[in-house]
């Protein structure tokens, strides 16, 4: 049976689908699956695909943001701590390797630095704060911290879905030690 088209209507439901669906199809089958098979999940055509999102990378990105936002409202918190944002950063990660792939394909795309950046800009305001309580070394920065996610997170792309939690948990026992104050 052939699906109707609504129009301009269904253009933000459509576009829910889309990233809903990818957000399943990159966490299960990574960065590179099929953009047809994000399209068969959300039950859209190629072209509201590519109306919504003229490139992966845009699909990605739009994926991206609702893990960003977790990160923009836990760093909001009063009392929010550095532990857990990387905690909640390291949980994102073992759900889905994609965003690293991503990174890993397309690195100097503005976009995606602007996340990165921001990223880091949300690790900065907790940095201060471990700082001051000691439970850090003095001259640990955001960048260095994003450097050990990138870490984490290559070893993460690397392993099963089933391994995956065990191996963050190591490595973060790892790094740690250069970490800590």
């Amino acid at each position: 049976m052939r699906r109707v088209n609504r129009g301009p209507s269904a253009a933000a439901e459509n576009r829910a689908a889309l990233i809903a669906a990818a957000r399943e199809v990159f966490a299960s089958d990574g960065y590179e699956a099929p953009l047809t098979s994000i399209t068969r999940v959300a039950r859209v055509g190629q072209g509201s695909l590519y109306r919504h999102f003229p490139d992966r990378i845009s699909l990605a990105l739009a994926v991206f943001e609702d893990g960003v936002r977790e990160l923009e409202a836990l760093a909001a918190e009063p009392g929010a701590t550095l532990d857990a944002m990387l905690a909640l950063m390291t949980e994102q990660m073992i759900a889905s390797t994609a965003f690293v792939d991503m990174v890993s394909v397309s690195p100097a795309d503005p976009r995606i630095l602007r996340l990165g950046d921001h990223v880091a800009g949300l690790l900065d305001g907790l940095l201060a704060e471990a700082r001051r309580a000691g439970r850090i070394r003095a001259d640990l920065t955001a960048g260095d911290l994003m450097l050990a996610v990138g870490m984490v997170a290559g070893i993460l792309s690397k392993k099963p879905a089933a391994d995956r939690r065990e191996a963050a948990e190591l490595a973060w026992k790892l790094l740690r030690g250069g970490i800590g104050a």
